[in-house]
């Protein structure tokens, strides 16, 4: 296959992708939405909605195999082969995939179906923005891309960033059913979400997974990779600050839990504000930093080029 091949293979996967999360997201609104009939300790399911509790879980386990596809084409796209995190488009493609992985690979172990359709629908929103806003034609890597620890400091960035991500949903939802409680409702998709101690234990294990990933990937790999492209370990660039930051609230988060014995409400608004500044880190400070030596990330692409990739009719 040709590069172009490999690019429009790319673009037609991501495309088939974000389909089938929607299909996978509307399973799950019809799922969640049989169930708001049923009081809140009712454990009996009817087979209508069993069986779109399934058929979601597996249309999203076929999102995620077509979504890695669409990742590995628009590596092979690029000449010669890298890996496919060179630009924003790329990264934020990653990072959606991983967050959408890391759901698959812990739904059975913290049981996470009640976490189903608000992934989906994050995945959806981000894979759009990817697409609409963030479209960049494959092209090689920079100068500073080209290392190998490109590779390991990103893998561990995205991985870290997908566990946050899980965590932060599962704190927010804490928030908003601990205000449900007081009104102490028995039906609807929070009265079904895990009780407010179970949402707070998912949260803390999600964030005490991703932590020392994160600072593997912070202030270990990424120092090493900067002084490798620009013969400095530090060099107070907006991205390396905000990801400084995020460390730090981050590390205040699990402190506080370990040592002041912060539970509960306390420690899931600290979590939300570790996942603003982990999430203004990835994506804003692209838009809004004009300093950044990482504007290899950013993206200047024309509106819906994508699209207009994929229905340019390139063949294969």
């Amino acid at each position: 296959m040709s590069d172009q091949s490999w690019e429009t293979l790319s673009n037609q996967a991501v495309a088939v992708a974000g389909a089938v999360y929607f299909l996978a997201f509307l399973c799950h609104l019809g799922q969640w939405a049989s169930l708001r009939k049923l009081p809140a300790d009712t454990e009996v399911e009817t087979g209508r909605t069993a069986m779109l509790g399934r058929l979601g879980v597996l249309l999203t386990v076929i999102a995620v195999a077509v979504h890695f596809v669409g990742l590995v084409g628009r590596g092979m796209a690029a000449d010669p082969n890298r890996v496919p995190w060179g630009n924003m488009y790329e990264f934020t493609v990653a990072g959606c995939f991983f967050v959408a992985l890391f759901y698959l690979a812990f739904y059975r172990r913290f049981g996470l179906d009640w976490m189903a359709p608000i992934v989906t629908g994050f995945v959806i929103a981000v894979l759009m923005a990817a697409v609409l806003w963030l479209y960049d034609p494959v092209a090689p890597l920079t100068e500073a891309l080209n290392s190998t620890w490109l590779v390991i400091h990103v893998v561990s960035a995205v991985i870290a960033t997908g566990a946050f991500t899980l965590g932060g949903i599962a704190s927010l939802l804490y928030l908003l059913k601990s205000r449900g409680n007081r009104a102490e409702k028995t039906t609807g998709y929070l009265a079904r979400v895990p009780d407010l101690r179970g949402l707070d234990r998912i949260s803390y294990r999600m964030h005490a997974f991703g932590f020392p990933v994160w600072t593997f990937a912070a202030l270990i790999t990424g120092p090493i990779w900067a002084h490798q492209a620009w013969s400095s370990y530090w060099n107070w660039d907006p991205k390396e600050v905000w990801a400084f930051i995020t460390w730090v609230v981050y590390a205040a988060y699990l402190h506080a839990r370990t040592t002041a014995g912060w539970r509960g409400r306390k420690a899931a608004w600290l979590a939300m504000l570790g996942l603003a500044t982990l999430w203004f880190n990835f994506i804003g400070i692209n838009f809004f930093s004009t300093t950044s030596q990482h504007s290899y990330a950013e993206s200047a692409a024309p509106l819906h080029s994508a699209v207009d990739q994929v229905e340019s009719g390139s063949s294969f």
